[in-house]
């Protein structure tokens, strides 16, 4: 089963969010980062578990490293 995923535009920045984030430290820039990566990775591992409920917990995540590996290609 292919999923094509909808052209994502964004909005413009958030000035202030930007500032907030430049006043932390770099741990806790990256920290947020990894936070954020997470938080990204789990709401795709769920939609793949509604998709694929049959598989288990390790071919999920090769699903999901398979659906990241085709997301870099489209956007090259």
């Amino acid at each position: 089963m292919k999923t094509s995923l909808p052209n994502t535009e964004f909005g413009p920045i958030d000035r202030t969010q930007w500032r907030l984030l430049a006043q932390l430290s770099p741990a806790t820039r990256v920290r947020a980062m990894l936070e954020a990566r997470e938080l990204a990775v789990g709401l795709i591992r769920g939609r793949l578990r509604r998709c694929y409920p049959e598989l288990s917990t390790a071919d999920l995540n090769l699903k999901l490293l398979e659906e990241l590996s085709h997301a870099g290609q489209r956007t090259a």
